[in-house]
């Protein structure tokens, strides 16, 4: 009965968890471009400071939550005033010189990741600390009454610190008149040339940025219903398909696959792109990912040391695959305007990856639940339906990437 209980608690906190989640995505969606527009006209600076400064006030009051309206209130109001990573993703695309620049959207990308890797994991561990560590913290204290607050503060500690970081950054917006090495648009001209009446239409005008966008989008879409997906399919029953592993397991799992990441995005994927250019890596990666979720239902079988080190592998290749593809067209769009639109390019980008973001967790979830249903059908059953409706969608994103429909920016890169 009392693991009945356990259970019944921990899926109701799990459901909540994507529930605030969905909600920030949402909050994002509603003002990216509005803080991309900002960064264009104010500079990069004093939207990444501003986001830095939120993070510590409404991750603060997050773990101070003590209902869950307060929770969704407080992160909701985090992802609308948070508009970061846009204007950090035109930052590198500006702080850097062109051959330089997949090194600098890598680490923007690899930095992204980790957060999402590290997170979480970071969060479970000190969640509920007057209970994980009762010798050390009591069910009477601070951290006992509030039993959130102990991750949220030490996220908030080390926001702080970035903030004072990022008050030493140099602004970039103003930094490339006459210089046609360092900009990264066509020539200096085109950034000192630029129309004033030329508005956020221009750009939805814009095909080469408006194809990769929805590329990107469905990219995206696929990433987060794998995840989602990724962790059910992995504790599920050995008898549906599953690997019976523990929570333990998977964290474990993912943790590694960061570290994983991180050494691909910083020493390899910018000699690849300079190599084969950005859109061949994601078609390439898209190619791959294909082939590596058709493998997965086999993995299932192994067990042992032997299913450890290749799911770790797999999970390792995967989180590349996947990051790899996103930085070649973070790398489109930023090419695809002028510097002067470059902040409401990424705003209008991470308000359409917000929406499918959002729906990716819902649909994984979704598409796992009924494949559990379906386990002695005739044709692709039980989770080999799972990964081959993930392989639809990675194969949709993979034809985006091809004329007519993807377009490049004026300098044809390829």
């Amino acid at each position: 009965m009392l693991q009945k209980e356990r259970r019944t608690s921990a899926t109701m906190l799990v459901m909540w968890v994507r529930e605030i989640f969905i909600h920030v995505l949402y909050s994002r969606a509603l003002t990216s471009v509005l803080w991309g527009m900002i960064a264009d006209r104010y500079g990069r600076k004093p939207v990444i400071i501003f986001g830095t400064v939120s993070v510590v006030i409404f991750n603060t009051l997050f773990g101070l939550s003590t209902t869950f309206w307060m929770a969704i209130s407080t992160r909701f109001l985090l992802g609308s005033l948070c508009g970061i990573l846009g204007p950090m993703r035109a930052y590198a695309s500006e702080v850097c010189r062109k051959e330089y620049q997949a090194l600098g959207m890598s680490i923007i990308s690899t930095s992204w990741g980790i957060g999402l890797v590290i997170g979480p994991a970071l969060g479970g561990f000190l969640a509920q600390p007057a209970e994980k560590f009762p010798n050390i913290f009591s069910p009477h204290s601070l951290f006992g009454r509030f039993p959130y607050l102990l991750p949220c503060l030490l996220i908030s500690i080390f926001s702080a610190g970035v903030f004072f970081v990022c008050c030493l950054l140099p602004e970039t917006i103003h930094n490339h008149k006459g210089n046609d090495e360092g900009c990264n648009d066509s020539d200096a001209h085109g950034a000192t040339a630029f129309e004033p009446h030329s508005s956020q239409k221009s750009l939805l005008k814009n095909w080469p940025l408006i194809s990769s966008i929805i590329a990107y989008c469905v990219f995206q879409l696929h990433d987060m219903a794998y995840a989602e997906i990724f962790s059910l399919w992995a504790v599920s029953p050995r008898k549906n398909g599953g690997l019976s592993f523990s929570t333990a397991d998977v964290g474990e799992v993912l943790a590694f696959s960061g570290f994983g990441l991180l050494l691909f995005q910083l020493f390899i994927y910018p000699v690849v792109e300079r190599k084969f250019g950005p859109v061949m890596v994601s078609r390439i990666g898209a190619v791959l990912t294909i082939l590596l979720l058709s493998s997965y239902p086999f993995i299932s079988l192994l067990r042992g040391l032997t299913l450890m080190l290749l799911i770790n592998c797999a999970s390792i290749l995967k989180n590349v695959l996947s990051v790899a593809i996103t930085t070649g067209l973070f790398l489109l769009q930023n090419r695809s305007v002028t510097q002067k639109q470059r902040g409401a390019a990424n705003g209008i980008s991470m308000s359409a990856m917000s929406l499918f973001k959002a729906i990716g967790p819902a649909a994984g979830g979704s598409l796992f639940s009924w494949a559990q249903k379906r386990q002695n059908a005739c044709f692709l059953p039980g989770n080999e339906m799972v990964f081959f409706l993930l392989n639809v969608i990675e194969v949709i994103g993979l034809f985006l990437t091809f004329k007519p429909f993807l377009a490049l920016p004026d300098d044809n890169i390829s």
